[in-house]
């Protein structure tokens, strides 16, 4: 006999970013237009759906419209009966390049501060600023709910060179985490940022891999 209660099901919505300053070709533009045709090959983990695929512009404020726009997509109406809500979890996986890493990062925190090393595509460039003032200052940070060192542990199973990192830096990347982070927790939703070395560093194919096995690590531990 089948159980009274609905499987959960968890929806995972995917950004990637475009190109901007240094990085004339983003990996991770590549990864998210290809995944949902490279998981419909490979199988999708049970229990777990791609909601949404987005490609964000490399740029702060002048980005936060779409952002928002962009996060406030995977939010439906919620349902009356709360044990089909429960059933139904969203994470807002996030991916960005660093390009100095050899290896990939399951980032744990952003921090409220905009230092942006080189400006972004729509040409700001803050200096110690907080990404949301009302946070309060540049040391407030947000960490994910999703167990970040287990996700890394796991993946580290499954033969992948990888590290949980505290620290997302200070530019487009740490922007939109924070945000998405702030958001995941008002939302009832979760959050994770990862970064990715560019392709030169770890071929596609093995980047499209790692990322398989993280929705399947996702699906088991969220």
């Amino acid at each position: 006999m089948g159980s009274e209660c609905p499987p959960a099901t968890v929806t995972v919505h995917v950004t990637g970013f475009k190109k901007f300053h240094g990085v004339s070709e983003n990996p991770t533009e590549t990864i998210v237009n290809n995944l949902t045709e490279y998981m419909k090959k490979k199988g999708l983990p049970k229990g777990l759906v791609i909601g949404s695929c987005s490609i964000l512009e490399t740029a702060g404020q002048g980005a936060l419209v779409t952002l928002y726009q962009t996060l406030q997509s995977a939010i439906s109406p919620k349902p009356k009966d709360s044990e089909s809500s429960n059933s139904n979890k969203i994470i807002w996986l996030h991916f960005g390049v660093n390009s100095g890493a050899t290896r990939f990062a399951i980032e744990h925190q952003a921090v409220n501060e905009a230092t942006f090393r080189c400006p972004d595509e729509m040409g700001w460039k803050p200096q110690k600023v907080p990404i949301v003032p009302s946070d309060g200052g540049i040391m407030r940070t947000r960490e994910t709910s999703l167990p970040a060192g287990e996700i890394t542990k796991e993946l580290e199973k499954k033969g992948y060179d990888v590290m949980t990192s505290d620290d997302a830096g200070r530019f487009v990347c740490n922007y939109v985490y924070y945000h998405s982070l702030r958001f995941a927790e008002q939302n009832g939703i979760k959050s994770l940022f990862v970064h990715v070395p560019l392709f030169l560093t770890i071929d596609e194919e093995t980047q499209m891999q790692f990322i398989a096995s993280l929705l399947e690590v996702l699906a088991s531990t969220s």
